[in-house]
């Protein structure tokens, strides 16, 4: 695998792409996370967490996950790359250009996510690199949740 220096900003866009990578590892949202979850959070939606009602009355007819739920399991489902960024101290969230739920991920469902680099550029404390991701349920073409992630490299702190 290629390994690209967090600071060097011309090699990272070389990167930059229209094009997704492969797919990464599946992983089956069950019914139990989905439980967990809002328990964690809060958020008892009945579409989410009521199994016979979500029969009778979800258009879904069935319990689906919550989208932040689907957000959190993007570090578990690993998009693969060809590439890996090196060479920093510690790498920080940075926030979302853009997050979109877009299709439901119904309990019991298996989903997996492909990224894209977006951008690459130097900022005073760091490099902040925009990736795209996709998480799909299996054999479903149109995504679950887009999502635009920023992610700061910061350089090794001087000892």
């Amino acid at each position: 695998m290629e390994q690209i220096r967090f600071d060097d900003i011309e090699k990272l866009k070389t990167k930059v792409s229209d094009q997704f990578g492969p797919f990464g590892s599946e992983l089956e949202v069950t019914q139990e996370m989905i439980n967990k979850f809002a328990d964690l959070t809060g958020d008892h939606q009945w579409i989410h967490v009521d199994v016979e009602r979500a029969k009778r009355e979800s258009p879904f007819k069935q319990t689906i996950a919550h989208g932040f739920l689907t957000l959190s399991l993007i570090p578990k489902l690993r998009a693969i790359s060809d590439y890996q960024i090196v060479g920093f101290g510690n790498a920080t969230n940075y926030g979302a250009n853009k997050l979109r739920f877009t299709a439901p991920v119904p309990a019991g469902a298996k989903i997996h996510a492909h990224s894209r680099l977006v951008g690459a550029e130097a900022k005073a404390n760091g490099t902040q690199v925009t990736t795209e991701i996709q998480v799909h349920v299996l054999g479903n073409a149109r995504p679950s949740l887009i999502y635009e992630m920023l992610v700061l490299y910061h350089p090794a702190a001087k000892g």
